[in-house]
């Protein structure tokens, strides 16, 4: 797990990010996105209060982008976004003293912040169980709905705070329509490289990612789901 903390600082940190991202930041720990205004994906990250700052841990790979929107977003806000050298440790055992629980569900366990010690848990498993979509691998940037990919569920979203960017878009699909497309765990025999299209007469039903115990998660359209699916070498089958 390669994590960057970005920290923010400044009496307007709180607002600054309220109107920017997916959940109510008043209530951090707490995880959240930050959107396209099309209601796009771009990163994900969790938001927990460190004293006079909000530190944001985010997979590094998504941290220079990150990074750089907010500091266009920054305008007038009295806040200072930048990246720090801070270890981040999870496990699934006794928390250690400082360590914060995931705020997504309880099977993910906690988090330290400065510290080390990452036990010996199978993540994967845990997520496939679960369906909690992970960093680029479900959570695609630019093509992902969160909504689609669980955010309610799994807490990281709220729809009373007010405006953030993608709001208006995440609220219609809430509100107006039924989702017909979303991730699932589907039982599957074999194994397929993530990305692997899965197929079902002849029709695309959706895409293959992580895989675990004899299940997957995959984002499919609910619609096509039958007991015949294959994903390259892989059969699959509804949970």
């Amino acid at each position: 797990m390669t994590r960057q903390i970005i920290r923010i600082t400044g009496e307007d940190r709180v607002t600054f990010l309220q109107g920017l991202v997916s959940n109510d930041v008043t209530r951090a720990p707490c995880w959240a996105a930050l959107l396209t205004p099309q209601g796009k994906y771009l990163a994900d990250f969790l938001i927990v209060p460190d004293g006079d700052a909000l530190l944001l841990d985010v997979d590094a790979r998504l941290a220079g982008d990150l990074v750089r929107r907010l500091t266009m977003y920054k305008l007038r806000s009295h806040v200072a976004i930048e990246a720090v050298d801070m270890t981040v440790a999870r496990g699934t055992g006794p928390a250690p003293d400082g360590a914060v629980a995931d705020p997504r569900h309880p099977a993910l366990g906690w988090r330290l912040y400065g510290g080390a010690g990452d036990d010996d848990t199978d993540f994967d498993a845990i997520r496939v169980q679960n369906v909690i979509p992970e960093t680029l691998v479900e959570l695609i940037p630019n093509e992902t709905f969160i909504l689609e990919a669980g955010f309610e569920r799994l807490h990281g979203v709220d729809f009373r705070k007010g405006c953030y960017v993608g709001q208006e878009v995440t609220a219609r699909m809430k509100h107006k329509t039924e989702l017909r497309k979303g991730l699932t765990r589907l039982r599957i025999e074999g194994e397929a490289p993530v990305g692997t299209p899965i197929m079902a007469d002849g029709k695309e039903v959706g895409t293959l990612f992580t895989q675990s115990g004899g299940h997957a998660l995959a984002h499919v359209r609910f619609d096509r789901i039958g007991p015949d699916m294959q994903a390259g070498a892989a059969r699959l089958s509804s949970d």
